[in-house]
C-alpha cells in the first residue's frame, strides 16, 4: 500500500538538548552523594566532569558525568587480578 514510510511528526523528532539530559550542581551532588562545595571546588580548579553556564546556572550533561566517571575508573582502578 505504501511505497515509503510515513513522515515522522515534528514533535517526535529527537531533541538534542533535553532538560533531563542536564544536572544542576545540586542535582549532581545529590545523585552521586557528593557535596555542592566539592563540585564547586572541582570546577574552580578545572577538575571533575565538564560543566557549562546556562544563564546563571551551572549545569552538567549527564553523558559528560558518566564519561568522566568511567575515565576515573579506568585511570584509578586497582586489584581484581589473579596475579600473585
Amino acid at each position: 500500500m505504501f511505497d515509503h514510510e510515513p513522515a515522522t511528526p515534528a514533535d517526535a523528532t529527537p531533541h538534542r538538548h533535553r532538560r533531563e539530559d542536564w544536572l544542576t550542581t545540586a542535582e549532581l551532588a545529590h545523585e552521586y552523594k557528593l557535596t555542592v562545595g566539592t563540585l564547586r571546588y572541582w570546577r574552580h580548579i578545572g577538575y571533575g566532569p565538564a560543566s557549562f553556564a546556562l544563564g546563571r546556572k551551572i549545569v552538567y550533561r549527564r553523558t559528560d558525568v558518566e564519561e568522566w566517571i568511567a575515565d576515573q575508573e579506568q585511570r584509578t582502578r586497582r586489584g581484581g587480578t589473579t596475579a600473585a
